[in-house]
């Protein structure tokens, strides 16, 4: 059986609406959700949650935080699955790019643009095509987002569009 860690920091791929508020907010795990409408017979996947928040939020430390995370589970060997905010995404995949310049396995990081619940929630697929290309590709740090991978120092967030694009490397 293939094991497959997934890290959880939040973004809207983890948000739900709020009624109290009128917001949609990251306030608790969605993960489990997701992994109950997949079928993965030869796959264990063992979550991680590390932080919960937007990631216009997350800040260095944080970065630090989910870098050491990996560290300890690096030495395992199973390929890594990285839930995060779509908008700092690209930023934290160069900072791991940079950290782990030898890594012997993908790291996959992806995320959602409307959450589970709402019409057009893609975080479903973004989720189901990133556990595949965990099991694919090779080592290196990737976007995975809405059918396509990238090298995290090859996309760039692009909103009209609201998907992520080739872009020249940071």
């Amino acid at each position: 059986m293939r094991t497959i860690d997934l890290i959880t920091t939040g973004g809207t791929i983890e948000k739900m609406y709020s009624e109290q508020s009128g917001a949609v907010l990251n306030s608790e795990s969605k993960i489990g959700q997701y992994l109950s409408r997949l079928r993965l017979p030869d796959c264990e996947i063992r979550v991680i949650p590390l932080l919960n928040k937007d990631s216009l939020e997350m800040t260095a430390e944080d970065r630090a935080h989910l870098a050491a995370e990996m560290a300890r589970l690096l030495p395992e060997g199973h390929p890594i699955v990285i839930t995060h905010g779509t908008d700092t995404m690209v930023e934290t995949g160069v900072y791991l790019q940079k950290a782990f310049p030898n890594l012997e396995v993908p790291v996959i990081l992806t995320g959602a643009m409307t959450p589970l619940g709402f019409e057009g929630s893609d975080g479903l697929q973004n989720l189901t095509e990133s556990l595949m290309a965990a099991r694919l590709l090779g080592p290196g740090v990737f976007v995975v987002m809405h059918g396509q991978v990238f090298p995290a120092d090859r996309t760039r967030k692009n909103r009209e569009l609201a998907t992520f694009v080739w872009a020249e490397p940071s």
